[in-house]
């Protein structure tokens, strides 16, 4: 089973545009809500919410604790606002899950290790997905997908969906024929041959250019 992060959240007065002072003071608005509970306001100080997003992503459950209510709850990030130039965190919102259904998130697909066909043909690695969408209970949710690809010697060979190793109920609902890693050869452009000047007689020009020459003199 996965080992959930944990956040304390408080309760919020401050709404609308008021929230730009909460922002000043290092906290950051949230909005709760999801199975079995009412939607509410919440804050949350802005370091530990950074740190907790940078491991939980939108794949991975935290346990939501709210200051002044009895238990906890199993959330997942369902949208994280930032300043479009500052990168400022502005608002988030957590979804809280009944553990017992299944859930589907997006979760990220990493290469691991420098492919033979890389490192000795000079070929370029492929990765179609960055990540998958999985089916399966929030703490069966898989964290992440990591592929070993230095397995993949020349380029007849190649890592499919179906190649990957899912725990539990999970389900990645894409097609397993559907390649997920493959080393393609380098790409070869065409050079234009070029003209050796010294070997061209005098008065004799290039293919090409005496018959434009000459529609210069019939025009």
């Amino acid at each position: 089973m996965l080992e959930t992060l944990t956040l304390t959240l408080s309760p919020r007065e401050v709404m609308g545009k008021k929230v730009k002072q909460l922002r000043r003071e290092g906290m950051v608005p949230v909005h709760f809500y999801g199975n079995g509970v009412d939607s509410v306001a919440l804050q949350v100080e802005v370091g530990e919410l950074l740190r907790v997003l940078s491991l939980s992503g939108r794949n991975v459950p935290i346990t939501v604790d709210i200051d002044g209510r009895d238990g906890e709850s199993i959330c997942f990030v369902r949208e994280a606002q930032r300043h479009p130039v500052t990168e400022e965190l502005l608002h988030v919102d957590f979804m809280r899950v009944d553990v017992t259904r299944m859930v589907r998130a997006e979760v990220p697909v990493i290469l691991d290790g420098r492919p033979p066909a890389v490192e000795n043909l000079g070929g370029i690695l492929l990765q179609p997905f960055t990540t998958l969408e999985v089916e399966a209970l929030p703490l069966e949710m898989p964290a992440a997908f990591h592929i070993d690809v230095t397995g993949l010697e020349d380029f007849s060979m190649s890592i499919r969906i179906g190649d990957i190793s899912v725990a539990g109920d999970a389900t990645i609902l894409r097609d397993p024929e559907e390649m997920i890693a493959r080393v393609v050869p380098p790409r070869i452009e065409e050079e234009e041959p070029e003209v050796d000047e010294e070997e061209l007689l005098e008065g004799e020009v290039p293919e090409g250019e005496e018959a434009e020459e000459g529609a210069d003199e019939d025009g």
